[in-house]
């Protein structure tokens, strides 16, 4: 019995290991009227149909899209595509250890590296109400924090998403405050950590990181209302100065720039236009990383619908 990932099947071989189903259906064979379930497997090298034809009482009801399960069988060629043939299988548990790595994309630092180095920003802010609000809304979230992606399929969609791109846009905010040194750290550096934290009520994810669906108050209300009214509920509850929760809120409010994008007023304060403009930065700067990957040198991207459908060049200097 072989462990080997999608990208190295042949036909012939037995497996056995963890794959995550992408898909799964119940369906019924033309000859003889018997339910199968038919797969769609997948690591982070490809993915494969597969077969499990003999089923068990209710067997049909254990298996989920976007979670991982373990397989033995063997690989088969059918129609000049490999398939893979089930012969036993079960859903993965906690005793596996499994690395959720090896099947869905993942920010390339461990979360609670990326939980403490933001956790760092915090600790050394100065304003206390500020300091209170941010500290007790982060640390609420911490474990949804840890595999949250900051979309569903947009930028940093992926497991810990949310974390990284906000480990990264106070990077470069850190940077930018040395140019620009009127800013108040404390208010861009919260407004940094906000932004966006309200996605975690918007969106259900599950812990793979992967966005099945919005939640209803996610789609009436939207992360940036959900995001003003925690802190609202926060400040509140500390008894925070109000212009400092007003302030923290227009951060919140506006980061998005339009309203058609979802912010009703422009920013209007020196912190609120850098946040806005950080998190253009840094989305883009994903993007095109992501895109170019596998981008020869000297051709171009496909389409990039975040830079309105432009194709991004990966110059020979980057050999």
């Amino acid at each position: 019995m072989e462990a080997r990932k999608i990208n190295e099947f042949e036909a012939g071989i037995r497996v056995e290991g963890f794959f995550m189903i992408k898909t799964v259906d119940c369906k019924i064979t033309n000859s003889n009227n018997k339910k199968y379930l038919d797969f769609v497997l997948c690591d982070k090298t490809g993915e494969i149909s597969a077969k499990l034809w003999e089923l068990s009482e209710g067997e049909e009801e254990q298996y989920k899209s976007n979670t991982i399960i373990k397989v033995r069988g063997s690989i088969l060629s059918w129609q000049n595509n490999l398939q893979l043939k089930i012969e036993k299988l079960r859903n993965a548990e906690a005793s596996d250890d499994v690395r959720v790595e090896e099947f869905v994309p993942t920010a390339p630092f461990q979360p609670e590296e990326m939980f403490q180095r933001i956790k760092n920003y915090i600790d050394n802010m100065i304003n206390e109400d500020i300091k209170n609000i941010v500290g007790i809304i982060f640390e609420q979230n911490k474990d949804k924090l840890n595999y949250y992606p900051a979309a569903k399929k947009n930028h940093h969609a992926i497991r810990s998403g949310l974390l990284y791109h906000i480990m990264t846009m106070l990077k470069a905010g850190d940077k930018l405050c040395e140019v620009y040194d009127f800013l108040n750290k404390d208010l861009l550096f919260a407004g940094v950590i906000l932004h966006d934290m309200a996605k975690l009520y918007e969106m259900e994810a599950n812990d793979l990181g992967i966005v099945n669906e919005y939640t209803i108050e996610g789609q009436l209300l939207g992360h940036i209302t959900q995001g003003i009214k925690n802190i609202e509920l926060v400040a509140e509850s500390i008894g925070a100065d109000k212009e400092v929760t007003m302030l923290l809120q227009h951060m919140v409010l506006s980061h998005h720039y339009e309203p058609e994008y979802g912010s009703p007023v422009k920013p209007m304060i020196a912190e609120a236009e850098m946040l806005h403009y950080l998190d253009i930065i840094d989305a883009r700067m994903y993007d095109i990383k992501k895109v170019t990957r596998d981008t020869k040198a000297g051709d171009f991207s496909e389409r990039l619908w975040s830079l309105d459908n432009r194709r991004i060049y990966k110059p020979m200097l980057h050999q």
